[in-house]
This record gives structure tokens, sequence and C-alpha cells, in this order.
């Protein structure tokens, strides 16, 4: 490739950025975040912020505010073909160029692998505004301005950027040449084969896949002109892929160019779609934001509900008396981009929960955390009861899977707790919703899974004699501190986790007083409780002041302060006493809570790992030993409600966790932060029970009685 000479600038340094200034909630009921030249002049700034849309069946399309692609993982259009996996990078990017009165202004940024930025259109970058999920840059050169929305269909592999001439002088010309790939998202792609076949035909450019017509990119640009110009371009940078320690730089094919010319005041489309060919819909942006304004009505209808997670009894609440924040809306908008359509056996349709963009796909344990607080809290419970049903047709020998696999293969199922986080998400579903009838179909299934876990199943998993569970053997990682290396177990645990039977104690409590209402009896339930309760008092260790991380393990109980415990601090669970409870609460204040959540280890643990990076023997060593969760914010508030019943500082607790909106992926959550502050960002850059836990913790502190 011809590039601009721009001196070689040196690459985005992978530290935590400032938070972002001006969100509001604009007239039109939604959101609005701007950004102004303080951010669009700072290239670095730029490209540690990334932007994401998705399209509700496990695409998306996302990138840095400047336009570079510093993941793998970054696209203009990442197709889910077998949705909600066989996700697949089909249009990784697009380079623009602007010409006005014989001047040409470019408004891509691409960085390559020795550190050239070229062409470098941010500097013609004037401001960033996110509508909802929408993100619209806006470019200034001589003799105009435009203005550039990248937004998704809906339930389809269609990606949508609408480019409006704010200001021009006199005629301009807007050139789009599209890089193009085939590749599974996790891969990467360089020149050497053959180039794929291209064509073009009035407005449209196609670039054939590999595997049929169902997978051809199709490209068009209203009353543009197409032409062929094939070639590969190569060596873009992956800078976030090296602080990953991955494979840090890649080739695209270039396609081709569209054309058009536009005058003031126009607006143009420029449309990708994977299999059939899509035309420009003018009203296709306007039903994105109707959408994302219905999803937030629904919102806040819900405060009407219950809004208590796993396990709890139902409150009576009210609508927040104070507007809707705006960082709660941007968030509530942020949980739904991770719900998604899954097919159900027999082919009925069905929903399930992507656990993180952009590596993961539907994972048990995380889906189960994940729904009360993305759907429940936010008004969905026919999305619940969709969800569950959809793991509940794979559940095998009392157990639900893990994660179903990206290639669409057979589900896997090694945890120990994602069953016992199903049992807490119907728990929550019936206790929100009253539905006695889903409770009745469900129920025989659940004490199915009981009796597995009394017989045994998979992994060691079973119940011992003190009527606790017990789990694990070596060389496989049961609990969500699942962390493996080749065949290092990072966090074994084997034994009888505190969570897992924190977990178990509620799934008892549940269904014994469930059980009548499904015409079962509730004895045989009441009399496991007794006796597990009896024997978790175990869990207490005297001698630090809070509880065991695991008891009975290989080399006896663990007494690592970690955060699992926090799920035994809950009052209902009558696992310990009220001043027990308190002092989990404090050690795990005191130790664990940070502003971006509750570290895995305490750091005066010699095992504590303060900083996460490096390649994966390094990050995942660290995962749980130390790098901080979000999710956890969620249990946590709850217990410290339980404990002390002071809203305002459990507000107080939960604010900085607003902040993480603007830091890193714009409008929502991320994975994991380090142990250490500043507590950089790492991990996935939105993160399913990270936004669910924040929404469901804002939720029950609003019904403790707090406005914040």
């Amino acid at each position: 490739m011809s590039r601009l000479q721009h001196p070689p600038l040196a690459a985005p340094m992978a530290t935590p950025a400032a938070p972002l200034s001006g969100l509001a909630m604009a007239p039109s009921g939604l959101p609005v975040q701007h950004m102004g030249r303080e951010i669009c002049a700072d290239l670095k700034a730029l490209e540690t912020r990334e932007w994401l849309i998705t399209n509700g069946i496990g695409g998306y399309a996302g990138g840095s505010l400047a336009g570079t692609s510093t993941r793998g993982y970054h696209g203009l259009l990442v197709a889910a073909l077998s949705p909600p996996v066989g996700r697949t990078l089909m249009l990784a990017n697009v380079i623009e160029t602007v010409e006005i009165d014989g001047q040409r202004t470019p408004l891509s940024t691409i960085r390559w692998h020795d550190g050239a930025v070229s062409p470098a259109g941010w500097i013609a970058m004037t401001s960033i505004t996110f509508e909802g999920t929408l993100p619209t840059w806006r470019f200034t050169g001589q003799g105009f301005t435009l203005e550039k929305t990248v937004f998704m269909d809906h339930g389809a592999n269609v990606t949508r950027i609408d480019y409006r001439i704010a200001q021009a002088t006199g005629p301009l010309k807007l050139r789009v040449e599209p890089l193009t790939d085939f590749r599974d998202y996790h891969g990467r792609s360089f020149a050497g084969g053959p180039l794929p076949q291209i064509t073009a035909e009035g407005r449209t450019l196609t670039v054939a896949g590999p595997d049929g017509p169902a997978g051809d990119l199709h490209m068009c640009l209203e009353t543009a002109t197409s032409a062929v110009r094939a070639g590969n371009f190569l060596d873009f940078d992956l800078a976030r892929e090296r602080d990953r320690g991955l494979t840090d730089r890649e080739d695209h094919v270039h396609a081709g160019y569209l054309e058009c010319w536009l005058n003031q005041g126009e607006t143009i489309q420029f449309v990708a779609s994977a299999g059939e060919p899509v035309g420009p819909d003018s009203r296709a942006r306007s039903r994105a934001l109707a959408r994302e304004s219905e999803t937030l009505s629904v919102f806040q209808g819900s405060g009407t509900q219950g809004t208590d997670g796993p396990g709890r009894k139902e409150r009576a609440t009210t609508p927040p008396a104070a507007p809707l924040p705006a960082w709660v809306a941007r968030l509530a908008l942020a949980a739904d981009q991770f719900i998604v359509r899954r097919t159900l056996s027999g082919g009925t349709p069905g929903h399930s929960i992507i656990a993180g963009y952009h590596w993961f796909a539907d994972w048990g344990r995380d889906t189960m955390i994940s729904l009360p607080g993305l759907t429940h809290t936010c008004g969905r419970p026919e999305v619940a009861a969709s969800v569950l049903q959809a793991f509940a047709d794979v559940v095998d020998s009392g157990m639900i899977p893990n994660r179903f696999t990206d290639d669409g293969g057979a589900p896997e199922y090694n945890t120990v707790d994602a069953t016992f986080w199903f049992i807490e998400a119907v728990n929550s579903h019936w206790r929100m919703t009253g539905d006695d009838e889903f409770l009745r179909q469900i129920f025989p299934l659940l004490t199915g899974v009981v009796e597995a876990m009394q017989a045994g199943t998979r992994y060691g998993i079973q119940v011992a004699e003190d009527g606790l569970i017990r789990a694990g053997e070596p060389g496989v990682q049961l609990t969500w501190m699942d962390a493996k290396v080749g065949d290092w177990v990072v966090t074994p645990r084997i034994g009888k986790p505190i969570e897992v039977n924190a977990l178990w104690l509620s799934a008892l409590h549940f269904m014994a007083e469930a059980a009548p209402v499904a015409g079962a009896d509730s004895a045989p339930f009441a009399e496991k409780l007794t006796k597990a309760r009896a024997a978790f008092e175990r869990f207490w260790n005297p001698e630090t002041g809070h509880a065991f991380d695991v008891i009975d393990g290989p080399d006896g109980n663990d007494p690592a302060l970690r955060p699992n415990q926090i799920f035994a601090a809950r009052a209902e669970l009558a696992a310990f006493d009220a001043d027990q409870r308190k002092a989990i609460v404090d050690s795990c204040e005191h130790a664990l809570l940070t502003p971006a959540g509750l570290r895995s280890l305490a750091p005066s643990d010699p095992a504590y790992k303060p900083r996460y990076g490096g390649d994966q023997v390094a990050r995942d060593g660290a995962y749980h030993q130390g790098t901080v969760w979000p999710w956890l914010i969620g249990p946590f508030i709850e217990a410290h409600l339980d404990a002390y019943a002071d809203p305002d500082r459990a507000a107080a607790m939960l604010a900085p966790l607003a902040d993480q909106l603007g830091i890193e992926a714009i409008g929502t959550i991320g994975e994991i932060f380090e142990g250490d502050a500043p507590h950089g960002p790492r991990g996935c850059v939105a993160q399913a029970w990270s936004v669910a836990e924040v929404l469901r913790a804002w939720r029950l502190i609003t019904a403790h009685g707090s406005d914040r």
C-alpha cells in the first residue's frame, strides 16, 4: 500500500484512562455522551477507548474511537453465521476520504505495525457523540463538516453507516474503500493465498466467501459507483493483542471502492451484510433508536417489580423518586447487548446470554449469574424464562453446561456451581414473576438435580456425608475461579468451596419453600438443608475472623481471604450469625473492595498478583489471584445492606463503577481490572455479569431508600 508519510507514533500504552464527563439524559429520553476536542485531539485517548454495537444474534461491530483496529476482534461487521456463534470477521474496516474543491481529507485512521499512522483522519475529528449506544463522529475539514453514525440491524448480520453532510461549500465526493476478511474472529489473516472473487455492479461490491453464497459479503453505497481494486494490505497493528502476549499484526484484503457525490444537508448510507444483499434504508437509524427508547421505557417500568437477586425474598419497591441517572440508563442499554437469540432443541426460538465481548460465547455460569440483573432488573421476565428453558433443555447428569462452544459443537459440563446458579435464577424468576405454572413445570428437573448431587455426578461432585457439596479432582477447574494453562490448574479449590455450599444451602431453602406450590413434598429438602446448615458452621475461621475459602481439601482448610465468602453473608441463608456476617463484610471491604469491584485475593496473601498482563501463562496466573472483578460488587452490596441497612454508604461504594462507562469501552463495564491501583482495565471490554450485577446492586440500593 502507498501510505501517507507521517512520522512514526508510539503505540498507545495499556494504562487506565481518566473517566469521561458529558453523560446526560437527552430530551429524547436516551442517554447522550459527548466527547469534544479534549478527547479527539489526543490519539492515545482515542485508541485506548472503544465503541461497541451489537445485533441481538451474537454479531457485533466495534473498534477504537480513533477508528483503528487495536484488537484482532475489532471490525465493522463481525457476523454470527450460526447464531449466536460462528462469529466471523467479514468487514474489518473502511478507508474513507472526502474530496471538495480538489482538496482531499482522510476520515479514517490506520496504525501500521511499524508505528506509522496513515491515513490520520483523527486529525479532522472534532467530536464523538453517543446517542444511546450509537456512536457519531464529526469531522471538519477545508470546506466541509461531515457526521458519520454506525449502527446495526437488530436480528440480522447487517451494519449500516450514515454519512450526513452538515456543511459544505460545494459538491463533496465521498470515497469508501472496504478492507475485508473471512476468518474466525479469534484468528488472524495473512496474505499468501489467492484473493477472493470480487464483483462490482452499480452501487454494490460483493466479495465471495470461502464457503458459498451464505458467507458472501455484500456492500452498498447508495447513488455510488463501484470498482474492484483487489489487493492485500499488509501489517495492520494490533496493539491490544501485543499487551496480551498474542499475535499483534495481520493483513486484510482491499476489495475496491465505492464513490458518490453529496451536497450540504444530504445523508447517504453504506450497508454491509452477510449472505444476502441488503439495500439502504433511511428509516433504519430511527428504528434502532426507537428500539433503545423502548428498552429504557421497559427498564424504568420495572422499578415497580421485585428487585432482589438470586435466592432472596421479594421486597416491595417503587420506581426511583428521582429521574433515572444517565449512567444507569446507559448501562441498561448495555445490558441489552448481551441478550441473544438461540434456537432450542426441536427448533423452538429461544434466548441466551453472551458472557462477554469480544471473545466469549454463552457460558452457563455467566448466564445464570447475569440473568437476574439483565432480565428481571430490566423488566424482561419473558427473556428470563426463555433463557432458563434453553439451559433446561441441555441438563445432563444434574448439570447445565459450563459453555457452548464457538463452533456449535457439543456443550461442555466442567462446572460445579453453574447448576446451582441455574436454581438461583429459577428462584429469582419465580419470586419476581409469581409464575407458579413455570415453577411446576421446571420443579421436577430441579429435583433431579438434587438427586444427581446426592448420587454423585461428574468430576467427584457429590453430597458428602456431612450434607455439604464436595467437588474436584486433579487437573480439573470446576468453580468460577477456573483459570487453567495446559495441565496447570491455577486455583483448583478441590474439596468444599464456600460459595458452592452457600449456593447449595440457598437451593435447598428455595426448594423446601417452593415444593408445596409445585405439588411436591418439602420435607426431603428441609432435612437436607438442616444437615448442611449444621455442617456449614465449620467454614468459620475464628483465628482470622472470617471464613475459610475451602474446607476438607487435600491440604486441609484454606484460610485465604477471597470474596467467595460474601455469598454466605446473606442473612436469609442463616449460615452464620449476625456478628459473623458483619465480620465477613468488613473483611471484604477492608482488603478486597476497590473502585472497580472486589479483588479475588487479599493483597496480604503471598500468592497475590498486583498486575495482570503478558502472555497467557502470566495472565491466567493472575486471573483469580488478586485481579479485581466488578461483578462481585452485586453480592457485596447485597450482604452490606443485610448487615448494615445503610443504602447511602452502599451507594457511595457503588458510585465509582459509574466512571467505568467512560474509561475503556464507552457505556459498559469490562470483565476485570488490575488488583493494584490505579486498577487498569483488562480482559473483555464488556462483560455480562459486570453490567448485570452493577444494575442489580443499584436496584437494591434504591429499594432501600437511597436516590443516588
